[in-house]
């Protein structure tokens, strides 16, 4: 019976019937919006840092840990699922991670304290972290391959959608209610998707006696990779990167984890991930595009309501619905990116949404501190188009051509690149917008001169302005290096933009590098 079993994902995946059975479609639909939770939750508390920060009393740099901490916690776990999916099975790991997550949701919640919440932030983040591979496992090893152009747009969509409108939520949340429901919230629904996945779930086996070749040191190794990784990326660029004293130690903690990891992973018998999977060049290319995607998925949540922010003053509810047009963007367009995947070269489709992601970049390139939403519209439609363009397409020729017994680690490696991307992303962003920041200011200060007919014409009108309310001079002074200040920001945008440009443009060309896909239409084997 368990050799029966064991071979269940390698029939799942070219059966003889390519008839979804409704029983697992529902399964797969409930896990998906476990792994929405998931993502969305990284993102979701972006809007309202302002507020948790004074309902825990937390200065500004403790208040960054409530996002970093989850986001740690989230890239150690992540290529961790692989191993604990194939021990555990896709039905205990899913609802021990759904159920984890639930629990660790209601303490953030309660939290009273902002050491409780980072704390509970990083359970949250390490035990929620093991539903996003798992859902993308399942998709490509319980249905067949015909079908691959239904649910790889679901899960798509999810991966891209989720920390898309995790702004737009959280400001609705946190206005209408409290910060403490953006985590309450997922309390009624975890309960739901904990007992569905009980209920439910029965693709694959679990084989325990792999538990006993857990490799601790293989764990210890990557955790110390993988998180200080990611806390140099995070405070790297607010810090002066390597002249922070902390920032230094954890590069050196992460530099000498990684050797250590990778020695483990080729040399232990049973390696807490399995590497050679980037031996399969469409797996590995995939890899590279999706760190990229990852990138601009979560540069560009980042750079736009960080701009309404410090140049319009927006709030979290305003800053929100004006993000909410690439969300329904990537809503109406994943569909359509499925059916096409049935037709077009999946290759062409992936360079397609790269420049066009690129183009929508490129308008944000001329941004001034007007830009408003109608300003904003065309690139965030273009950015969803995309978005989902790039992302479906690479899902399915990086997990889609893979043997089914290689998929469950696979997974894990392939969603953490997409995170690591995202670390990357916001650290060059950061550095990028603090750097020519500075370089503008310094530029523009040096062209606001006496001798120059616009500043002083500028300057004297502020003095008018302010003549009896104290030392007009003064104030008039302060007053044009505000204006100056706000504009060398803007330009700092404007360079980040056309950064992402090139570099989406260049992209596209990697795609060349991608064998060609068997067709989606023909069904045939998988692999």
């Amino acid at each position: 019976m368990a050799n029966a079993t064991t071979a269940n994902p390698a029939l799942m995946a070219n059966p003889a019937s390519e008839r979804i059975e409704p029983k697992r479609l529902f399964a797969f639909i409930i896990m998906v919006f476990g792994m929405f939770m998931s993502i969305l939750d990284i993102q979701i508390v972006s809007a309202s840092l302002s507020e948790i920060q004074a309902g825990l009393s937390a200065s500004q740099s403790e208040v960054s840990w409530v996002q970093t901490a989850y986001l740690i916690a989230e890239v150690i776990a992540i290529p961790l699922s692989g191993f604990l999916s194939r021990a555990l099975g896709t039905r205990l790991l899913f609802a021990i991670s759904a159920a984890g997550f639930t629990i660790s949701s209601l303490l953030c919640g309660f939290a009273s304290s902002i050491e409780e919440m980072i704390l509970w932030r990083a359970l949250q983040g390490f035990l929620g972290a093991g539903m996003i591979p798992t859902v993308f496992a399942s998709a490509y090893t319980v249905f067949p391959r015909t079908k691959f152009h239904i649910v790889g747009p679901i899960i798509g969509l999810v991966a891209t959608l989720a920390p898309t409108v995790g702004p737009t939520v959280g400001g609705y949340i946190t206005d209408l209610m409290s910060w403490h429901w953006l985590f309450f919230i997922n309390v009624v629904p975890g309960i739901g998707i904990t007992l569905g996945v009980l209920a439910l779930v029965d693709f694959d086996e679990p084989h325990f006696e792999l538990l006993d070749r857990f490799d601790w040191w293989g764990l210890i190794f990557m955790a110390g990779f993988l998180g200080s990784l990611e806390y140099v990326l995070e405070e790297g660029p607010q810090y002066e990167w390597l002249q922070d004293t902390s920032v230094a130690i954890f590069a050196w903690v992460c530099a000498i984890s990684a050797i250590a990891f990778f020695w483990r992973v080729f040399t232990a018998a049973e390696p807490i991930v399995n590497l050679r999977t980037f031996s399969n060049r469409n797996f590995a290319v995939g890899c590279v595009l999706q760190f990229c995607i990852g990138i601009g998925l979560y540069g560009l949540t980042y750079i736009y309501p960080r701009y309404l922010a410090e140049v319009r003053g927006y709030s979290a509810l305003m800053i929100g619905e004006t993000m909410f047009v690439s969300g329904a963007t990537m809503f109406l367009v994943a569909p359509l990116v499925g059916r096409l995947m049935l037709k077009f070269d999946m290759r062409y489709m992936i360079a397609f949404g790269l420049i066009v992601f690129a183009i929508g970049s490129y308008q944000m390139t001329w941004i001034t501190r007007d830009f408003d939403f109608y300003e904003l519209l065309l690139p965030q439609i273009l950015r969803g188009i995309g978005m989902m363009f790039a992302m479906v397409p690479t899902n399915n020729i990086a997990l889609g051509t893979l043997a089914p017994e290689r998929v469950k680690n696979a997974s894990g490696l392939f969603n953490l690149m997409r995170n690591l991307g995202g670390a990357v992303g916001l650290a060059v962003i950061n550095t990028v917008l603090n750097n020519r920041t500075d370089l503008h200011i310094t530029r523009l200060q040096e062209r606001v001169t006496w001798g120059n007919a616009t500043a002083t014409e500028t300057l004297n009108t502020f003095m008018q302005k302010f003549q009896g309310l104290g030392d007009a001079t003064l104030m008039a002074m302060k007053q044009l290096t505000q204006i100056v200040h706000r504009q060398a920001v803007v330009m700092g945008y404007g360079d980040a933009f056309f950064m992402l440009t090139l570099f989406y443009l260049s992209l596209s060309l990697l795609v060349t590098l991608l064998n060609k896909p068997a067709s989606l239409a023909g069904g045939g084997d998988a692999h």
